[in-house]
Order: structure tokens, then C-alpha cells, then sequence
């Protein structure tokens, strides 16, 4: 594990900014992407083998709620056996959600996510994106997983004119009522790098043939 953790901390990467270390606690990963967002960008140090439940929506869009406040700047979660996960009993709300220039005037949302589970989001009909959403901006995951979310469509990950990268990653046991059940790419591009695709309902990638390496 611990060569895991290294192997996808080289992968990320290198900023200006210092790490700063987040308790586990959902009010302190709240906070400490609010700092983020406000200062540019920085690099998080999620606590190691930590969940950080959400127990509600601590953000919105044109596109529902999100569990934390929607990514802006290029930020980096780092974590070692690290679990972001929307409380099961707590109201319907996708957990990430990344904004970029491209469909948010005055983002620059970049999210890199290493050795990181993306967890239980649900977005409420009749949006997208269950787990992670990119709306324009750029999304890496590094020895990662997105597992057991749903939406409409993309239930793990929808693409939306934005830029998403797997690599040695994996995006498995989600679904969507449509299609996408793992990955909807609307527009956009996704990049598969040794990263595991599958046992997501109805499919795996939608439309078809739109994620090279993805069996749909």
C-alpha cells in the first residue's frame, strides 16, 4: 500500500503551493476546499484510511447539488486508503463536481485525485454525474476508484466538454437509469492508462465507442 501511495504521489502533479493536512472530518474537507478554491489551488493531505462522510450538500450548480463546494482552481487530494462517500442516508447530491472555463466563465477547475474512493453520490433526476462531474475542466485520478454511484446518466463520471484521465484506476459498481452506468462522455475527452472500466449497469461508457479502451 504504502508503494501505492508513493507511486501515485509521483504522478501528481508538482505545485508552488505547501500540503495542507485535513483532519477527517466532513466540515474540515469542506473548509479545506473552500481555502483552496479561494486561493488558487492547493494540495490537500486527506488522512490516511479516513471516510469523510457527507452528510449533506455543501455545494450547487446549474446541474443539482454537490456534496463538497464545486472545484474552481487546480486542486490536489492526496490520501492513502481515503474514502470520499456521500452518507446513505443524507438527501440526493453528486459528491465532485469540477468547473472549467469552458462551460463556467472564470473557472479553472483541476482536480487530481491520488489513492482516493469516490463513493455513494446520487444525483437527483434529471442530472448527471453521480460521482464526479466535469463541466469544462480537468480531472486525474491516480490509483483511484469511483464505485457505487448513480445518476441519470454518467453515474460514476460524466464528461461535459472537460478533460478526464484514469490511470491505474478504476470506476466499477455504478449505474444510470439511461446509459453510462460507469462513464458518459457528452464531449470531451477520456483517457483510460491501465484502469479497470466494468460491472457497471446498464453499461460501462455511453455513448458508444466514445472512451477508447472502454468496453461499452
Amino acid at each position: 500500500m504504502v508503494c501505492s501511495l508513493t507511486a501515485a504521489l509521483m504522478a501528481v502533479p508538482v505545485t508552488a503551493h505547501a500540503q495542507i493536512p485535513v483532519l477527517c472530518s466532513e466540515s474540515a474537507l469542506v473548509a479545506a476546499v473552500n481555502v483552496a478554491n479561494a486561493a488558487g489551488g492547493e494540495t490537500l493531505a486527506l488522512a490516511p484510511f479516513c471516510t469523510y462522510s457527507l452528510t449533506s450538500a455543501h455545494g450547487s450548480a446549474s446541474d443539482g447539488p454537490v456534496g463538497l463546494p464545486p472545484i474552481t482552481t487546480s486542486i490536489t487530494m492526496a490520501g492513502l486508503g481515503t474514502v470520499i462517500a456521500r452518507d446513505p442516508s443524507a438527501p440526493a447530491f453528486r459528491v465532485l463536481e469540477v468547473q472549467g472555463d469552458a462551460n463556467v466563465p472564470g473557472t479553472n477547475g483541476q482536480l487530481t485525485l491520488a489513492a482516493i474512493t469516490v463513493r455513494g453520490g446520487n444525483a437527483p433526476a434529471p442530472y448527471p454525474g453521480g460521482g464526479i462531474t466535469d463541466r469544462g475542466g480537468a480531472v486525474t485520478l491516480v490509483s483511484s476508484s469511483v464505485t457505487g454511484n448513480s445518476a441519470v446518466a454518467g453515474g460514476g463520471i460524466y464528461v461535459d466538454n472537460g478533460a478526464v484521465s484514469l490511470t491505474a484506476s478504476s470506476v466499477t459498481g455504478n449505474s444510470a437509469t439511461s446509459a453510462g452506468g460507469g462513464i458518459y462522455r457528452n464531449s470531451g475527452v477520456v483517457s483510460l492508462l491501465v484502469s479497470d472500466v466494468s460491472r457497471n449497469a446498464p453499461n460501462n461508457c455511453a455513448p458508444a465507442a466514445s472512451v477508447p479502451g472502454c468496453a461499452d
